[in-house]
């Protein structure tokens, strides 16, 4: 008889097939587990498969009296309660650098959209603007790369693929982590002095307590009226009423988003502006991403019923 798993979030059914293979899948659609299945089914669960954004409380681990493991799909995990996860003794894991290309590569995309304007230039173009040679404010020369500082607050799996590609394109690269490495990149003591020296703040740290609302009004400010931030994180790193605010009176010049503190973004006062570059958190949505996200989580799963230690576990659980 098949092991079973409980699909705690909502993921595509496509998503979930390499799994379906080998395990029962008690799939809740993301609804609330207990709405979905009786209290004798949910007593049996000892594994689940969760989004690591999604919220994973004491309370909700309690439903499961014999969870033992929790296994998020993707790298992150801030959504889980690790103390509460060690508490009970549930083991949580991830998959720790699998779309680490994919989010550097939309990370660049979004920097590059950014600031070379393209939205407006594709705009400028479908118009007919260009065509009849209308002048536009917006097509004025725009800095490029060579030589452009570029700050990456965060030097894990995928700020260092940022960076480098950042590098490749003669950029200056400078970086705040909470250790420092032995990398070819300036190294900054605080995330003030990262954005008091950079044009543009790359946001990949991980999200979590420590960093909620961490790049606020005071490091917007110290971008400039030249500066540009990219976040691929998580929402909540960026306070959104600052960066509203530091969008539409000019204190920095735009942004590059793929995460948000409410997803999904519905039409506000940020989708409006336009200095501003949008993406539905796609950035690991790549095939090859969920190929290898996929592989860590049946990697974790197999391990987790076999009675071995899961290979990808997270280390502060």
């Amino acid at each position: 008889m098949a092991d079973k798993v409980l699909i705690y979030s909502r993921f595509p059914k496509s998503m979930m097939a390499r799994f379906a293979e080998r395990f029962e899948l008690l799939d809740t659609g993301g609804r609330p587990a207990g709405e979905v299945f009786s209290a004798d089914e949910l007593g049996g669960v000892r594994a689940m498969l969760t989004a690591g954004g999604t919220p994973l409380g004491a309370e909700a681990m309690d439903l499961f009296p014999k969870l033992g493991a929790i296994v998020c799909y993707g790298t992150g995990y801030d959504g889980v309660d690790l103390e509460a996860a060690a508490s009970r003794n549930i083991a949580v894991a991830h998959s720790p650098g699998a779309n680490a290309a994919s989010v550097a590569d939309i990370a660049m995309t979004l920097m590059l959209a950014t600031t070379r304007r393209i939205l407006v230039a594709d705009q400028y173009v479908r118009s007919g603007d260009w065509a009849a040679s209308k002048q536009s404010p917006m097509m004025r020369p725009q800095a490029g790369m060579p030589g452009r500082h570029i700050g990456v607050y965060g030097m894990g799996e995928i700020g260092r693929k940022i960076a480098a590609r950042c590098a490749a394109f003669e950029s200056e690269v400078g970086y705040f982590s909470r250790s420092k490495y032995d990398l070819p990149y300036q190294y900054f003591p605080t995330l003030e002095a990262l954005a008091d020296w950079c044009s543009v703040l790359m946001i990949a740290v991980r999200a979590g307590a420590e960093t909620q609302h961490v790049v606020n009004a005071d490091i917007l400010r110290r971008l400039g009226a030249d500066g540009y931030v990219v976040n691929i994180s998580r929402g909540s790193v960026i306070d959104e009423k600052a960066l509203v605010a530091a969008l539409s009176d000019k204190t920095i010049a735009g942004a590059g988003l793929d995460v948000y503190e409410k997803e999904p973004h519905a039409p506000d006062a940020l989708t409006v502006l336009p200095n501003v570059v949008f993406a539905p958190h796609i950035g690991g949505h790549t095939l090859e991403s969920h190929v290898a996200m996929q592989a860590c989580v049946l990697a974790n799963l197999t391990a987790f019923f076999e009675g071995k230690p899961l290979p990808h576990a997270v280390k502060s659980a």
